[in-house]
């Protein structure tokens, strides 16, 4: 059997591209295609993988400023030629979903999330992201252009699997397409490990963007005077540390190594976004911490309340406050948080994919390009 992963970008290191580094374990010798690719912005891990990036990482300013070729990436993910391949497997938040594949080659498609800022966040994304002014009248006809393709785009795969019961419904509502199983993301539970040893505070860790609410973290932590770590980089570094009191600390980009032992000595995890399914609570609680997290969205599905953490029941300050001061680490027992973990092992994942591969294999495949024109 000859098979190809398909990413949607390869420009920084986030839970997608971990789903990928575990995908890509099952299948090392399995090429990797995306739109663009940044080296320097991946891990060494990658270096060694056969990576082919769409003919976007050739233009210019790329691969930095991919985002201004947004209204070329279809087209781009449509141009790779998989007829070699009995088996595509795509991930994806965006584009990759939409590569073309005819009968003789099976397609199966991870989908994180139907495109955000195309369904649910369009309206957000036209008024926050930072589009100059010239071209922001412009976004309106790009984004429904976009946003046709992109439903046209999810009907491709021959094999849709979600990664949790949140996304199977955003699927149904946007793409009126019913995902055939759902898969959660994997954890690597051989790599964190609970420690006997707890430290004086609280851990935020993510991409410092604007939906992952980390302000919500760090004025909680203001108001009561406790101590937060916040590991991650992002566009909304800066601005937080001017809101952030003496009691918050930004560890920026940590190895491994230093997360795994971030996680064991924390006091909780705080989540305060609404994800899709959510894998640092699932490293938290294989670390045997509680995660405090907001109450929607993945978390639901992954977060046990009062025996893995507790839910805080608005996206709003006051919220987590209350169930910061409720609290009790001593109420939490580190093994039962991380025997529920056990649940979500990377093992686990990968036999699951790799029987959906082997199964799909020997099923007929339909020509879903020529149906979703």
């Amino acid at each position: 059997m000859k098979i190809a992963l398909v990413h949607d970008h390869l420009n920084s290191y986030g839970g997608g591209e971990r789903v990928l580094e575990y995908l890509s374990q099952i299948w090392p010798e399995a090429p990797i295609y995306c739109l663009t690719y940044d080296p320097k912005n991946m891990p060494a891990s990658f270096h060694s993988k056969d990576i082919r990036p769409s003919w976007l990482n050739r233009l210019p300013g790329m691969p930095k400023f991919f985002k201004w070729y947004l209204p070329l990436m279809p087209k781009a993910i449509e141009s790779f030629d998989f007829s070699d391949f009995d088996v595509v497997l795509s991930d994806t938040s965006s584009f990759a979903k939409g590569v073309i594949t005819h009968s003789t080659t099976k397609h199966i498609c991870y989908l994180f999330t139907p495109t955000r800022y195309l369904t649910s966040d369009r309206v957000k994304y036209l008024k926050d992201a930072p589009i100059p002014r010239l071209i922001k009248p412009l976004m309106p006809l790009i984004l429904g252009y976009l946003g046709r393709w992109d439903r046209k785009a999810a009907h491709r795969p021959d094999y849709l699997i979600a990664i949790s019961r949140y996304i199977a419904q955003r699927s149904r509502r946007f793409y009126q397409r019913d995902p055939d199983q759902i898969i959660w993301p994997p954890v690597d539970s051989s790599f964190f490990r609970p420690s006997n040893t707890l430290g004086d505070y609280f851990l935020v860790v993510c991409r410092q963007e604007p939906y992952k609410r980390t302000d919500l973290a760090i004025l909680a932590a203001n108001q009561l005077g406790l101590k937060l770590k916040v590991v991650g980089r992002g566009r909304l570094v800066e601005e937080y540390k001017k809101i952030a009191g003496p009691t918050v600390e930004f560890v920026g980009f940590v190895s491994d190594k230093e997360l795994a032992k971030l996680y064991s000595h924390c006091l909780a995890f705080i989540f305060p976004p609404e994800e899709d399914a959510g894998m640092t609570p699932l490293e938290a609680m294989a670390s045997g911490r509680p995660v405090i997290a907001y109450g929607a969205g993945g978390a639901l599905e992954s977060v046990v309340d009062g025996v893995t953490g507790l839910f805080f029941a608005h996206q709003t300050v006051r919220s987590l406050v209350g169930a910061l001061r409720s609290f009790d680490p001593g109420q939490y027992d580190s093994k039962k948080i991380r025997a529920h973990a056990l649940r979500f092992d990377k093992k686990i994942f990968q036999s699951k994919i790799r029987r959906v591969v082997e199964e799909q294999i020997n099923q007929p495949s339909l020509d879903r390009f020529a149906q979703s024109r």
